[in-house]
């Protein structure tokens, strides 16, 4: 007789000779798992793998959120049996409702990206997630169920743009079907975690109005803007992260006329244009094998030889900057771009440095030169400690005096007393009162600015936004 049989007999004789009923055999039960964000999001992961064992790839042959839901509700309860789960029936609709996000969206952040109020959301790690909301940063108590959930959301995404990450090439650059620009970094780069960050864009996109609207802007300072766009002024927006510069830039853009060929270059294509006559490039990265990449500074040198109207360029980071300028030193009026600098005068600076990137041993001087026959006006947009984004610097550039670039305010924001850039934007865009060198050009363009928009005012004026009509031929401000 076995060891464990003659332990039992034993055990039922003395409980005999007590005189107690012996127990029945412990029967094996099934676990209740509690809705805590820990047990709930294991809970999860136990069915989401016991379905996808099961059905396979039946669940990605349904093509909409719907009947998806409809196959994960069918089999639910066959899937929690085989995971050994009780599922209170109060929690299913919730339950498969999250199920279904897992399966076919991106899980947790389904409930983020549907919230229009948000503009980024950033996972610091799987259980660490921060959103912004009108200029502030939240911390959420939203959480993936595991850092393998994570990176399964991270692989998801950038799968959709043709892209791929591992620990080969743990850094993507990558956007949503909607637009949102996304960043992913997997260990061992990132120290902790996978790191996600998802840089949202409203989906109407924002116009001169919604500024003015918002008080980032005046209405003589968008007309005057308006006015150097048709007047074909080479622009640069000037701004630190997360300020606002590509909502300018596609502000700026949409002032371009409907008759000109427009060619929009960037690293994600992120710029959003109404014109019908819109041709966008964005660049690629390199391949596993360290080949096939194609920067931005191609794509310009490679613009030039489309017939363009108008370059707009997302961003000028490296040398590119140099064929930028070139650009707009040849005939090509009219171009925009973004670039990251505290004030117009550092946005300059910038650029020096960047243009010797491009590889050639040019004078300073000689870079300057370039600078200041190339650009008309620097826009300098900021972020406020209140979290409001507001136009603080509409500058020319007149010249060059000796060795330095000349710049000359036309609109500069004026705090309120009391007010400063880290604590408040109580203030408003005012005009120096000074007359820009530039509205002879813009006179030839036909494009009339009067002189009472660089007046300067006391108050921002309370009327409703009326800025240059469409009007064939020269163009006033009503």
């Amino acid at each position: 007789m076995a060891l464990s049989d003659r332990l039992e007999k034993i055990q039922t004789e003395k409980a005999r000779v007590a005189g107690v009923k012996p127990s029945a055999a412990p029967e094996k039960r099934r676990k209740i798992v509690s809705t805590g964000s820990g047990s709930w999001g294991q809970m999860k992961r136990q069915v989401r793998d016991s379905l996808m064992e099961e059905l396979g790839n039946k669940l990605y042959a349904k093509s909409n959120a719907e009947e998806l839901k409809a196959v994960v509700s069918e089999n639910l309860e066959a899937a929690l049996n085989r995971a050994g789960i009780v599922l209170p029936s109060s929690q299913r609709p919730k339950f498969v409702a999250e199920l279904t996000a897992d399966l076919l969206g991106y899980g947790p952040l389904e409930e983020l990206l549907s919230d229009p109020t948000i503009t980024e959301i950033m996972c610091n790690g799987y259980n660490d997630i921060f959103v912004e909301k009108k200029g502030k940063l939240i911390h959420t108590d939203i959480a993936f169920t595991d850092e393998a959930h994570l990176r399964q959301v991270i692989e998801k995404i950038v799968a959709t743009v043709g892209r791929r990450i591992d620990e080969a090439s743990p850094m993507v650059d990558a956007r949503l079907p909607d637009g949102s620009r996304v960043n992913a970094m997997l260990p061992p780069v990132a120290v902790d975690s996978p790191i996600l960050t998802i840089r949202r864009f409203p989906a109407k996109p924002f116009t001169i109005h919604d500024l003015i609207r918002l008080g980032a802007i005046t209405e003589d300072a968008g007309a005057f803007l308006e006015g150097a766009v048709l007047g074909k002024l080479n622009i640069v927006v000037s701004g630190g992260t997360g300020t606002g510069k590509t909502t300018l830039l596609n502000i700026l853009g949409d002032f371009v006329p409907p008759d000109e060929r427009i060619v929009t270059i960037e690293d994600a294509a992120e710029i959003r244009l109404s014109q019908p006559h819109v041709v966008r490039m964005e660049s690629r990265p390199a391949n596993i094998e360290g080949a096939g990449h194609i920067g931005i500074r191609e794509l310009v040198r490679n613009a030039l030889r489309m017939r363009p109207d108008r370059i707009v360029v997302g961003e000028v980071r490296g040398g590119e900057a140099l064929d930028m300028l070139q650009a707009m030193n040849t005939g090509h009026e009219g171009s925009l771009t973004t670039i990251h600098s505290n004030s117009p005068r550092d946005a300059l600076t910038r650029l020096d440095t960047m243009v010797m990137m491009a590889g050639y041993d040019l004078p300073v001087r000689a870079i300057r030169q370039q600078v200041a026959a190339a650009l008309d006006l620097v826009v300098q947009i900021a972020r406020f400690g209140d979290g409001s984004r507001r136009i603080t610097h509409i500058s020319e550039i007149q010249g060059m005096e000796g060795d330095i670039i000349t710049l000359q305010d036309i609109f500069r924001y004026s705090f309120a007393e009391g007010g400063s850039a880290s604590a408040t934007s109580s203030g408003i865009l005012k005009p120096t009162g000074l007359r820009p060198k530039v509205i002879e050009k813009l006179q030839d363009k036909g494009v009339d600015l009067p002189a009472k928009l660089f007046r300067p005012k006391t108050e921002q004026p309370a009327v409703p936004a009326r800025l240059l009509s469409a009007a064939n031929g020269r163009r006033p401000v009503r």
